[in-house]
């Protein structure tokens, strides 16, 4: 039941001592406030370490050719190890687990001329599954298919920024450029979740692009395989230690040299990452928690301050009949206002400046920093909580006190 009488007198002792009442308010609100922005600085990180992994499919192996690091089977170390067409139909049809596989051969800073405009851009050579593989999304026209393979097209499909560079609007599908003077019609534009970075490339049926522009027609950059979606990251490794075996004994290499195969285990690294952003989370927690905790002590000590100072008055309130619940109740509620008041006002502040500079942040690896809801709901209650706590023990010492010895105090 509201007890407006007991408020008035919270009020009163409040604007009593208004600059110890400040202070102690505000060491709350300040933890409060950097609490609310570490943890949205911490969902800033997991936001934009997702949005990396994300932009391409999440359970496939990149496997890239590298260099071998120690002699083997007669082979002196340092040798190139270089993916080819072969090994590429090898384990497409050694694995039945796979579910897709792409490789590509990439072609940097390659000219791309259309009428009057000219430009370079990275040009790569790929499957049709590789759509899957990279998150592509066709905007208009279509992608590259299996026929296009077949029948040797001269097609290409480009990114969204090369088709806003090069043709200013214009539709694109149907129009023919030169890539390094070869003639390819394009057949669509795609988008990806990767953003610029991922929509300035073109890509070209697999054996078009290794034949009208490479001088090693069945040489691959690299080969991408997708697992079962289901896969768990030990299934997945197992996978890709299955795969560097035969490539090692196809390329005559050791298969624990780790520099002989580049490969990106795209779910392992993005559950490192994950429990990398999960620590980053608990400490901030942890630091926000002994942030609040050195505000309740703050807290805590203004209020044995306050019942020292009432201790005559409390003398007197237990003389004339007051119970040691309705002190207890008094000490607290005061706690608790103070408390919740001040951290509400560093809540406010917190995700006030999180909404105005938060927007503003895109960076590849920070991305939107922001506070849900439930994380307010359970800062809010760690507040009252806080309140409670650091009346409690101030407010057991009032209602412990005698009214004989509160009445002689001095």
């Amino acid at each position: 039941m509201f007890d407006w009488d007991k408020w008035q007198e919270i009020f009163a002792t409040i604007r009593k001592n208004r600059l110890r009442t400040f202070l102690t308010g505000f060491s709350v609100a300040w933890g409060i406030m950097m609490l609310v922005i570490l943890l949205a600085a911490g969902q800033g990180l997991q936001n934009g370490a997702m949005s990396e992994f994300l932009a391409d499919a999440v359970n496939t192996l990149w496997i890239n050719g590298g260099r071998t690091s120690v002699p083997y089977g007669g082979y002196q170390p340092n040798r190139p190890i270089i993916i080819k067409n072969s090994d590429y139909d090898h384990v497409t049809e050694a694995y039945t687990s796979i579910i897709k596989s792409s490789a590509s051969k990439n072609y940097w800073g390659a000219e791309v001329v259309y009428g009057k405009e000219a430009a370079n851009y990275e040009t790569r050579a790929i499957h049709p599954d590789n759509q899957y593989m990279e998150n592509n999304y066709v905007l208009s026209g279509r992608y590259i298919n299996q026929r296009d393979i077949d029948e040797f097209r001269k097609v290409a499909i480009i990114g969204r920024k090369i088709s806003t560079d090069l043709f200013k609007g214009k539709d694109p599908v149907g129009e023919y450029i030169r890539i390094n003077g070869v003639l390819f019609e394009i057949v669509g534009v795609y988008t990806d979740e990767g953003g610029d970075d991922e929509e300035d490339n073109i890509y070209l049926p697999i054996n078009v692009g290794q034949k009208t522009l490479s001088r090693e027609p069945e040489e691959m950059s690299r080969m991408i395989v997708a697992y079962e979606e289901d896969f768990t990251a030990t299934q997945a490794k197992e996978l890709e230690k299955e795969i560097t075996a035969d490539l090692a004994a196809r390329h005559g290499f050791d298969p624990e040299d780790k520099r002989a195969l580049r490969i990106w285990n795209r779910k392992e690294n993005m559950q490192e990452v994950i429990g990398v952003i999960t620590g980053i989370k608990i400490f901030v927690w942890v630091i926000g928690i002994f942030t609040i905790i050195a505000g309740i002590i703050g807290v805590t000590n203004i209020m044995m301050v306050v019942v020292k100072e009432r201790t005559r008055e409390i003398g007197v309130r237990k003389a004339l009949g007051a119970t040691p619940g309705s002190i207890i109740s008094l000490i607290m509620q005061e706690a608790i206002f103070i408390t919740s008041f001040s951290g509400y006002i560093g809540l406010v502040l917190g995700v006030g400046l999180v909404s105005l500079i938060g927007g503003k942040i895109d960076h590849d690896f920070f991305k939107n920093p922001e506070i849900n809801f439930n994380i307010a709901l359970i800062t809010l209650g760690v507040l009252i909580l806080a309140g409670a706590l650091a009346g409690f023990l101030p407010a057991r010492k009032a209602a412990t006190i005698q009214p004989i010895e509160a009445l002689r105090d001095e």
